[in-house]
């Protein structure tokens, strides 16, 4: 049973995640079949606009970690391992891989909306976490109900952040306001993420979908081609030709992490619901015929 549903009013396509009971996190299946909706409304010509959504009270919280626990799916994980690596995961399951199997295709979406030549508008009503945070900054308008939030959420299980999030936030917010999303980690409000500049407008929890296929409405009797086009000098403007490079990075170093002891701690404090405790760094070793600190020049001492 897909939990990805499709539907177009006019010339609104709208993508729904109807998987409530796991937050609506993407397994690999719920990805494949977001992957496929994106295609079908960002290539559709019928459609001018598109509206990612969950379904009332819940946005997305990126990828499912109990799918991510429990080793994935074996028969899609074939591809991305050689023999012996798929050999070693039977007894010693690479978390690493098993994000990767489930990130591909949200990130080739993300990679699909940026590209579209029809705005993308990520309806939020609930909360926005991890992969959803990337998912929703990565559309054109962001609207949020007044129960909605937005957070960061990767570093509280020792990840490194992925889905754009890293590409997008410091366009978005600038690179100080990235910084203290990324290291502080707040769960910001509806008006506190407009207020920073990530919602383009917030809507009262009983006008949620109204509002949202107003405006949706009103952008799709706008000039498609010149909509088009301006999304494509002003995505040309803010680098976005660098997106898919910087998305293969961020899947890349995710894996790394979670391939990791601190993703090891903090996926086991995730399920056992308590705050991770993550060991400190070892302490910094020179190499060989380095000096153990750096001299501080004579004109700062």
């Amino acid at each position: 049973m897909t939990h990805i549903h499709v539907s177009r009013s006019g010339g609104v396509g709208v993508i729904t995640i109807d998987r409530a009971a796991r937050f609506n996190s993407l397994d690999i299946q719920t990805a494949q079949d977001f992957r496929r909706a994106g295609l079908q409304c960002a290539r559709d010509e019928q459609v001018r606009v598109v509206v990612i959504r969950g379904v009332p009270g819940v946005f997305c919280s990126g990828a499912d970690l109990k799918f991510i626990r429990d080793g994935g799916d074996a028969g899609d994980l074939a591809y991305l391992t050689d023999h012996r690596r798929r050999s070693e995961r039977r007894a010693h399951p690479a978390f690493g891989d098993v994000f990767k199997q489930i990130l591909e295709y949200i990130h080739s979406t993300i990679s699909e909306i940026r590209r579209a030549p029809k705005p993308f508008i990520a309806a939020v009503d609930g909360v926005a976490a991890a992969g959803g945070f990337g998912i929703a900054m990565a559309c054109d308008l962001v609207v949020a109900s007044e129960r909605a939030a937005f957070e960061w959420a990767y570093s509280r299980t020792g990840l490194t952040g992925a889905e754009s999030s890293t590409f997008m936030l410091p366009r978005l917010v600038g690179l100080r306001r990235s910084m203290e999303l990324m290291l502080l980690n707040r769960r910001l409000t509806a008006i506190q993420a407009r207020d920073y500049g990530l919602v383009s407008e917030v809507f009262s929890a009983a006008s949620f979908e109204q509002q949202t296929m107003a405006l949706a409405s009103r952008l799709a009797a706008g000039p498609p081609h010149a909509f088009a086009v301006a999304k494509e000098l002003l995505n040309q403007s803010a680098g976005m030709d660098q997106l898919d490079a910087h998305l293969d990075r961020e899947l890349q170093e995710l894996a790394r992490a979670a391939d990791g002891a601190e993703f090891a701690e903090g996926l086991t404090a995730f399920f056992e619901k308590r705050p991770a405790q993550f060991a400190p760094r070892p302490a910094f070793r020179p190499m060989p015929g380095h000096p153990a600190r750096l001299e501080t020049p004579a004109i700062l001492e």
